[in-house]
C-alpha cells in the first residue's frame, strides 16, 4: 500500500469517533446552508458529510441531498441520523478524491470541514467542481491557520508520532482566502468569503482540553501513545495546550473562528 493509501486509512480509522461532536458543528451547518444559498428543489452533494449535520440541515431546508465520507462509520451514523428525523437523504461511502457521481448532477458541493483533510487538494477540488452542473455553486467551512483551531492543529502536528506523507500540504491552508482563491483558479467566478465563529461551552480552558482529550479524534490517539511512551512530552503538550485555549476562552466558552468560501463554477 502507497503512502497516500496508508495515510487515508489512517484517517478513516481517526474519524471513526467523530459523531460524538455533532452538537457542535452542527451549530455551524445552518450558517453554511443559508452562505451556499440552498433551498427548496436544489440538488446537493455534502462532501466529507461526517455524522450528517450539513445534509439534514439541507434537507429540513428541502433540498434533495446526497452525503458522501471516507469512513463508513459515520456514514452508517449518518443514515441513523437521518432515520431518526425522518428525511430522506443518500448517503454513500466515498473519497472526495474520487467522487462516486457523474459530471455535472449536482446545483450545490459544499463541504464542513471535510474536503480540507484530503491530502491532494488539487484533485479533491477538481473533482467537487467535475460533479458541480456550470452555474452551481461551491461552498465550505475551513479552519484558518492563525486562530484557534488552525494553531491547534499545528501544535499537535509538532508532537505527532506519525507524520503525514511527504508532500501533503496543511488542511489549515485551506482557511487561508489566498490560497482558495489559487485552487479555485480560472474555473469558477464571483469567490466571495466570509467569516463566522462555533462556541464551545467550557468550565476552564483544562476542562476544554480534557474534553477534546477524551473526544476529539486527532487528539485521543496522540494522548493515549504519549501516557504511555513519554509522560513529559504528554505534560508539555498540555502545558501548551492550556495556554492556547486560554487566549480564545471567555465567558465559559471557547471560541473557534472559521472561514466560509462560496463559488460559481463557469
Amino acid at each position: 500500500m502507497d503512502a497516500l493509501m496508508q495515510f487515508k486509512e489512517l484517517q478513516k480509522q481517526t474519524w471513526t469517533g467523530f459523531a460524538v461532536l455533532e452538537n457542535f458543528t452542527g451549530t455551524c451547518a445552518p450558517r453554511l446552508v443559508r452562505f451556499a444559498g440552498i433551498g427548496r428543489g436544489t440538488a446537493v452533494l455534502d462532501v466529507g458529510c461526517g455524522s450528517g449535520v450539513v445534509a439534514l440541515t439541507a434537507a429540513r431546508a428541502g433540498a434533495t441531498v446526497t452525503g458522501v465520507d471516507l469512513t463508513p462509520e459515520l456514514v452508517a451514523h449518518a443514515r441513523e441520523n437521518a432515520s431518526l428525523a425522518g428525511l430522506a437523504i443518500e448517503w454513500r461511502e466515498g473519497d472526495v478524491e474520487e467522487l462516486p457521481f457523474a459530471d455535472g448532477v449536482f446545483d450545490a458541493v459544499v463541504s464542513q470541514f471535510g474536503h480540507m483533510f484530503a491530502p491532494r487538494p488539487e484533485v479533491a477540488v477538481g473533482e467537487m467542481l467535475r460533479v458541480l452542473r456550470p452555474g452551481g455553486t461551491v461552498a465550505f467551512s475551513t479552519w484558518p491557520p492563525e486562530l484557534y483551531t488552525g494553531r491547534l492543529f499545528a501544535m499537535l502536528g509538532k508532537y505527532a508520532l506519525t507524520p503525514p506523507p511527504s508532500g501533503v500540504p496543511p488542511s489549515t491552508q485551506w482557511g487561508d482566502p489566498n490560497v482558495v482563491r489559487e485552487r479555485l483558479g480560472g474555473a469558477v467566478t464571483d469567490l466571495v468569503f466570509d467569516r463566522d465563529t462555533l462556541w464551545s461551552p467550557a468550565l476552564t480552558p483544562q476542562h476544554a482540553r480534557h474534553f477534546s482529550e477524551q473526544n476529539l479524534p486527532a487528539t485521543m490517539k496522540l494522548v493515549r501513545a504519549l501516557e504511555s511512551s513519554d509522560p513529559a512530552k504528554l505534560a508539555q503538550l498540555r502545558t501548551e495546550w492550556d495556554a492556547l485555549i486560554a487566549l480564545y476562552f471567555r465567558d465559559n466558552l471557547v471560541r473557534q473562528d472559521y472561514l466560509l468560501s462560496r463559488a460559481v463554477k463557469r
